[in-house]
């Protein structure tokens, strides 16, 4: 493992959910997170090409490259497999992706979202990996790696074809470990075997464990008063062995702020914090929800503009309190600005992007017989 890698922070900044206003990101509101953050000590950043369709980048380049000098941070981005249409479409998008941020090399990345089937086919179609070694021979990229949304037979397949994988990204949390479509648990392990450094992302499913029913925060609370339900999903992945970097898809000051008290002087779970873990984790299995993070890949080429993570977290607040008209007003209000469940087309364009592989088209069918 090379120096950088072994100074890398705890806590990264994942830049994919960041402050909006009018629709567009708040670059003034992102600058003072920014500086929030690198005051703290802290400074690896993550972006991608698709992030808030296409403008995540270029806010990287404005509220970070142009006001830090460059070895001041470390600025990871990724390939788009679902992007790729011919050869020269890879050095094209890499070439756009300098142009955004405004570096001439990128310290970390990363092939997005591998998983079976038609991304991981684009990759060898397109020898993507072959050219990111090329990359990084050239000075152009420091660290090559990727993020994984697959199977761990695919897992294992590509780490034996790769042995030159520096490091993978993993959706990693505590309501995950056991997932049947996640299998987290059985990807870290894999990881862990090969001692491959991990960068988990996903820590707090979406903000799905930022915010707990009452009876769940409750027993959080009462462990440690005044630390955020937030801050025991991100403490856990953090003191797990192996994991590198911890993403945390900061959207305002405020979570930034809580962030930054969760990992300055950063306390690992304790044993029988963990067996609270276990219980929450329980209780939360045993209510059904819709395992959507609200990555918002299937918004971005939805036809009928349907806000699809708005109306699953209109059903999972319906699934767990029936009785709450809350949840229907903001339906309401939604699908004033966007589309309904029921304008769904089936064109499948949201399940081929969905890194959760829900049956979005189903569930949408089902969202509209609640709402609509």
């Amino acid at each position: 493992m090379s120096i950088e890698m072994k100074n890398m922070p705890k806590l990264g900044f994942g830049l994919m959910r960041l402050p909006e206003n009018d629709g567009k990101i708040d670059i003034d509101h992102v600058c003072r997170m920014v500086d929030k953050y690198m005051q703290a000590g802290f400074n690896y950043f993550d972006t991608a090409y698709i992030y808030h369709n296409g403008n995540s980048e270029s806010a990287a380049g404005k509220a970070l490259v142009s006001r830090y000098p460059r070895e001041d941070f470390m600025l990871a981005t990724k390939l788009p497999a679902w992007e790729i249409k011919q050869q020269s479409d890879v050095d094209r998008i890499f070439n756009e992706q300098c142009q955004r941020t405004g570096v001439d090399y990128f310290d970390f990345y990363l092939l997005h979202s591998i998983e079976d089937g038609a991304n991981y086919d684009n990759y060898v179609k397109y020898d993507c990996f072959k050219w990111g070694l090329k990359m990084k021979e050239l000075g152009k990229i420091r660290h090559f790696g990727f993020s994984f949304h697959g199977s761990p037979e695919l897992l294992t397949r590509l780490l034996n074809d790769h042995p030159e994988t520096e490091f993978v990204q993993i959706q990693l949390n505590y309501l995950d470990r056991t997932n049947p479509v996640v299998r987290s648990e059985a990807l870290y392990n894999i990881l862990r075997e090969r001692d491959i450094p991990i960068i988990v992302m996903e820590p707090v499913r979406g903000g799905m464990l930022a915010s707990l029913p009452p009876e769940n925060e409750a027993k959080f609370k009462a462990v440690r008063p005044d630390s955020s339900v937030a801050s025991w999903a991100l403490r856990y992945v953090a003191s797990l062995p192996g994991v590198m970097t911890v993403l945390s898809g900061m959207s305002n000051e405020a979570q930034t702020e809580d962030n930054l008290k969760t990992f300055t002087d950063f306390e690992p779970v304790t044993d029988d914090e963990m067996k609270i873990i276990d219980e929450v984790t329980a209780d939360l299995l045993s209510v059904r929800q819709i395992g959507c993070t609200a990555c918002k890949y299937c918004t971005q080429g939805c036809p009928k503009k349907i806000s699809i993570p708005d109306v699953f977290r209109t059903v999972n607040t319906l699934y767990r309190y029936p009785d709450d008209w809350r949840a229907k007003n903001f339906y309401e209000g939604l699908v004033s600005r966007s589309g309904k469940a029921s304008d769904c087309i089936a064109c499948g364009q949201c399940e081929s992007v969905c890194p959760q592989h829900l049956p979005i088209i189903k569930l949408l069918k089902e969202a509209s017989g609640m709402l609509d």
